[in-house]
């Protein structure tokens, strides 16, 4: 086994180990790769100084709802889909329309979303988002019937390139995007308080800021449809490795 002596023999290796990595990879995992226990110290210079050096490339260190992964940035990323042959399917704007809803009051129920929208909710609308892994039913409301109540999972905030629901793009810019009127969402509830346990563990986020314009750059993409989730996967190196 290689031996490592100074921290830039351990950046090799976490810089290696996020290259290839499939999904971002959090500081639980990444603890896996050293015999040597560091504090959080250390793993933030650690990492923080990997993102520095990262810092004048087209791919770049960021650190998501899930963990930690190399991804292209946005303004590279018009040339890499250059290289796709095949095209992200386009959602309805029913589609779209129900997972801002979701995204800025949840967690809330297909009732909620109903009177939010004025229209029914098709079961299938709420099939899609599950299937594409951007929402999860998280409890069920203590009401006749117990419906399910729906939240974002940490994959669509991975998706968006955040690090929690407080790091989402002000209202008006998924508006103005998806052309909707003030009337088709109210007012947004506030979102979780950072660091929030949700019901089912998978909805948690941090406090710390992220890039604000390449998060309403992705933002973008998905509420105009055009952000497939396997198109978002290939955005990191390791996705193909």
């Amino acid at each position: 086994m290689l031996p490592l002596y100074k921290p830039d023999d351990y950046k090799r290796v976490l810089e290696t180990a996020l290259l290839v990595a499939a999904e971002p990879l959090p500081l639980s995992e990444l603890k896996k790769l050293f015999d040597q226990e560091f504090d959080d110290d250390t793993w933030r210079t650690l990492l923080d100084d990997l993102r520095r050096d990262w810092s004048e490339r087209g791919v770049e260190l960021v650190q998501l709802a899930s963990g930690w992964r190399f991804q292209t940035r946005p303004e590279y990323q018009s040339y890499i889909d250059r290289l796709k042959n095949d095209k992200p399917p386009k959602y309805s704007r029913a589609v779209m329309e129900t997972l801002a809803i979701i995204a800025y009051r949840q967690p809330v129920t297909r009732g909620d979303i109903e009177d939010i929208r004025g229209v029914a909710v098709s079961p299938n609308i709420l099939k899609t988002l599950e299937g594409r892994g951007w929402i999860d039913a998280v409890g069920h409301r203590d009401a006749p019937g117990r419906p399910a109540l729906y939240a974002t999972t940490r994959r669509f905030l991975d998706e968006l390139g955040l690090r929690s629901l407080t790091e989402l793009p002000p209202l008006t810019e998924i508006e103005r995007v998806m052309d909707l009127g003030q009337a088709a969402i109210p007012e947004a509830s506030p979102v979780p308080a950072p660091g929030t346990e949700e019901p089912n563990g998978d909805h948690a986020g941090t406090s710390q800021p992220a890039d604000q314009s390449a998060a309403r750059g992705r933002a973008e993409a998905v509420a105009g449809g055009q952000l497939d989730l396997t198109e978002a996967q290939s955005q990191h190196p390791g996705a193909q490795a």
